[in-house]
């Protein structure tokens, strides 16, 4: 049976939760158009989140990849387009590791690109009613580092498809940030599930606007 990869990081940043785990681990053995879905917890951590994810994917050898990450203060899922090859942290990672300017691999190209069909899971988001779009920008933190790390990895594994999709705050977290949007756990969960279904149903992304103007 084909194995679709689904993972979520620990909490960071002085969270007591992390958004991604906390619906992620909910998918763990469920049957998706004939896939059963394997979790993996990341340590937010760099370096050490890729390597347990190359683990996993040597592992399972998975048909479908998608990372899942935090991003407070985002109103909707968001489906990243593209991972870039720096690593630029602003806060310090679980350890204390604060990279500036550091590449993830010293030789890899400048960015990789989403293999997802990202615009046909975006409409299908919004098609249940799920409020989504596409982003430019998966940041510099750890989510960009897994994000580049997984795609660089899947290079040499042309059977699989790979990305990252970036989820709001919980209800609970966005109470202790006054104004701060969130997403119900529900609603995320059923958000993954579609995406998980276009991932693997759909061989070419939509032709649809997906850009931004700044």
């Amino acid at each position: 049976m084909r194995t679709v990869l689904m993972t979520g990081f620990d909490p960071f940043g002085g969270e007591s939760v992390n958004p991604s785990w906390e619906v992620v681990k909910q998918l763990e053995g469920m049957h998706i158009d004939g896939c059963r879905v394997v979790t993996r917890q990341l340590p937010c951590v760099f370096g050490e989140a890729l390597t347990v994810l190359n683990a996993a994917i040597d592992e399972l050898d998975p048909t479908l990849v998608i990372a899942v990450g935090q991003a407070g203060g985002r109103v909707d899922v968001t489906v990243e387009r593209v991972g870039i090859n720096v690593d630029d942290a602003r806060i310090p990672d679980n350890i204390g590791q604060q990279p500036v300017d550091v590449a993830i691999v010293a030789d890899g190209p400048a960015a990789w690109f989403s293999t997802l069909p990202i615009k046909a899971m975006v409409a299908a988001l919004r098609d249940a009613g799920v409020p989504a779009s596409v982003s430019q920008t998966a940041g510099t933190f750890v989510c960009n580092h897994v994000m580049y790390g997984l795609l660089h990895k899947l290079a040499d594994k042309p059977g699989a498809k790979g990305g990252f999709i970036h989820i709001p705050y919980l209800p609970e977290q966005a109470a202790a940030h006054p104004g701060a949007p969130s997403m119900a756990a529900q609603t995320v969960k059923q958000a993954l599930e579609i995406a998980i279904a276009v991932g693997l149903r759909q061989t070419t992304d939509i032709k649809a606007t997906g850009g931004a103007t700044h």
